[in-house]
């Protein structure tokens, strides 16, 4: 692949060509985000009717909007859809109407605390129509009347959401998830789709072991959606990871599993903590992005989730501030690394036999002491070597070892690929 900042700057650009869309759980901005996204990796779109029963949901009807404003008695529009996606209520039902600024504020929505900023809100099932602004424009505001307009559709139509598999050597499955609702908010998700597309090119550009299927849906619905279309293919999921606000300046958060210990959690702590990143790694709360939709007790899934500063954890989450100026191309290509390495991990850790248990084989007889002739790590290549053997039970994975002897990863795998090659272990 390209180099890291390359990438980075790659990656913001495919977040500026999306920022524009107005996303939400269904509609016609989710098309238009993956039929971009289908530029860079190909996807297989599903479209899914409304009624559909999907687990204890239905899938709701389908919104679309053209034009949205609020315009003063001189017809200047004072809050504009056109400026900004951000000024609709998601989901808003239609509504043409003169009324009073009294009338009017009981359907506007600011940050009183934040008066410069725009809020993003949404009412997905419950139907109303609303209009998000600054309080600073909303104080500016005269008493009189106001035209209003939301042109928008509520109707039968579907959800929409997309899937890309990278084929592996085994059926079994990792899936990556990244949701694709949220209108003009650059960090969350967009940086997250934006990092998923360029680790699935990445993963193309060899052959893992692991299938690794990539789910482009919107939030929760979408999420609910594929688990009930799949039941018969969620046993092949081994591993999952949900990215999510990818592309802020803040440290790098690791979100556990239901389980809190399973594979896909140790690797990622075992590489963040190897890579000396400062990073947090935060217990799992059945609250946040999807991980909680694949960890829900029925299905119990090992996904963890990956952000940077965690959802609603820094001032301009879910506001008109997270523009594509606040994600960072370092801070994308840096997410996208740990991914490569958290997988390069996971797609070699395996659990080997000693073929010869009984004492140390002699391992110069085979050359394998040769080999180390002339490296700067040969005694750890050496350490990982007699550490593989020693653990190779078919009880101890290499990530077991690796953690038991306070080696890096890649020296036990690499040790592990030489003893297998000697026949000495097996999987």
């Amino acid at each position: 692949m390209a180099p890291v900042t390359a990438l980075g700057e790659e990656m913001h650009t495919l977040v500026e060509r999306l920022y524009p869309l107005c996303r939400s759980i269904t509609g016609d901005g989710v098309r238009a985000t993956l039929a971009i996204t289908d530029e860079y990796i190909p996807l297989q779109v599903h479209e899914v009717p409304t009624g559909t029963r999907v687990l204890d949901w239905t899938v709701p009807q389908e919104w679309n909007i053209r034009d949205a404003y609020i315009a003063d008695a001189a017809g200047r529009r004072v809050v504009d859809f056109a400026a900004s996606n951000l000024h609709v209520l998601g989901y808003s039902v239609p509504v043409s109407a003169t009324m009073s600024l009294a009338e009017l504020l009981p359907h506007l929505h600011t940050l009183p605390d934040q008066p410069a900023l725009v809020p993003y809100r949404t009412s997905y099932y419950k139907p109303q129509w609303g209009f998000c602004l600054a309080q600073d424009a909303l104080d500016a505001l005269p008493d009189g009347e106001y035209e209003v307009c939301v042109d928008s559709t509520l109707a039968d139509g579907h959800l929409t959401y997309a899937e890309h598999v990278v084929p592996g050597q085994v059926a079994d499955e990792v899936i990556v998830s990244c949701h694709v609702c949220h209108p003009s908010l650059a960090n969350d998700n967009l940086a997250g789709i934006a990092v998923a597309v360029f680790l699935a090119r990445a993963l193309a550009e060899q052959t893992p072991y692991y299938t690794y299927r990539f789910l482009f849906a919107p939030g929760t619905i979408g999420a609910i959606t594929w688990l009930a279309r799949n039941a018969e293919r969620v046993e092949r999921v081994k591993h999952g990871l949900v990215l999510a606000c990818a592309g802020d300046r803040g440290n790098l958060t690791y979100k556990q599993s239901r389980n809190g210990d399973a594979e896909i959690d140790r690797v990622m702590r075992h590489v963040l903590l190897a890579s000396q990143r400062p990073h947090t790694v935060a217990e799992f709360t059945p609250y946040g992005y999807d991980e909680r939709q694949f960890c829900s007790p029925g299905f119990d899934l090992g996904v963890g989730s990956l952000s940077r500063t965690p959802y609603a954890g820094y001032p301009e989450y879910h506001t008109s501030a997270d523009d594509p100026g606040f994600v960072r191309p370092e801070a994308m290509a840096d997410t996208l690394a740990v991914c490569r390495e958290a997988f390069a991990v996971l797609d070699r850790n395996r659990r080997y036999v000693n073929l010869s248990p009984y004492g140390e084989p002699q391992l110069g007889r085979r050359g394998l002491y040769d080999s180390l002739g002339g490296r700067s790590d040969a005694k750890q290549a050496e350490m990982a070597m007699l550490w593989v053997l020693n653990y190779s039970d078919g009880e101890h994975s290499l990530l077991d070892i690796a953690e038991r002897s306070r080696l890096p990863f890649d020296a036990v795998a690499a040790a592990a690929g030489a003893l297998r090659d000697a026949g000495l272990i097996k999987a």
